[in-house]
């Protein structure tokens, strides 16, 4: 059942529960995504059956949160998360960040390292806003950015893909491949080929970037950016189980 939580910002972040014991897993979305998505509900499932505490939840502007999408920006998603780890779970907590939520695990581990007993990141996109959006505008992208404070882009996903100048210029003081990154706790890092939204060189960049003694990336040919096979699943579930053997 859907929870509620008021975070110190005055957000209002909807959340689903499992009790069971530690170490708990905490899953983290995408972008636009929210706590109903294929993975996030594979692995509520999994943490029954196992006895194990599991976390997800919707940032604000996401899912049955509160808060308007095109207002939020990438501090306000770790902030959430943030909140959410801290109000509500115990003790180090598993984070299998999604995408964007790979990249709000690297922004939660370095702000709280103490919560952190480990990171499964799923085709994880640090400094997406930078490397990704920015970089890739157009002239003409740009100059509706500066006229609009936003510009909207077809999306597979359905409705088109809004992005704003805040999220742009909010997201360069979250980057986190441009400083050292120390992760002491276990890492997994999952990556499909055939990503078109995350290249393989992400991960490949973090892996060589980040500070870790025990941190592997595993390649999935052919598997896309959603990672939801069963098969892919799968590789998320064991990820999961190897790095709580780990802590």
């Amino acid at each position: 059942m859907t929870d509620y939580l008021e975070t110190p910002q005055g957000r209002r972040i909807a959340y689903d529960q499992t009790p069971g014991t530690g170490p708990g897993v905490v899953f983290l979305g995408g972008f636009r995504s929210d706590k109903e998505g294929t993975k996030a509900v594979y692995l509520e499932d999994w943490a029954r059956r196992q006895g194990r505490a599991f976390l997800r939840f919707d940032y604000s502007g996401h899912g049955s949160s509160s808060g308007a999408f095109e207002d939020g920006a990438i501090g306000d998603w770790a902030e959430d998360a943030i909140s959410a780890i801290g109000a509500l779970t115990e003790g180090p907590q598993i984070l299998v960040g999604s995408s964007m939520g790979g990249w709000i695990s690297l922004l939660v581990a370095k702000a709280m390292p103490e919560a952190v007993a480990a990171i499964v990141g799923i085709a994880a996109a640090p400094d997406f806003t930078e490397d990704g959006f920015w970089a890739s505008m157009t002239r003409e992208e740009v100059e509706a950015m500066t006229e609009t404070g936003r510009i909207e882009r077809p999306s597979e996903y359905g409705e088109p893909l809004v992005v704003t100048q805040r999220l742009i210029e909010e997201g360069r003081t979250q980057l986190v491949l441009r400083d050292p990154l120390v992760l002491p706790m276990p890492v997994r890092l999952l990556q499909g080929t055939a990503d078109e939204d995350v290249d393989v060189s992400v991960a490949l960049k973090l892996l060589t970037h980040a500070e870790a003694g025990d941190m592997h990336l595993r390649l999935v040919k052919g598997a896309d950016h959603r990672f939801s096979t069963p098969d892919c699943l799968a590789l998320i579930e064991a990820a999961v189980d190897e790095v709580s053997a780990r802590v």
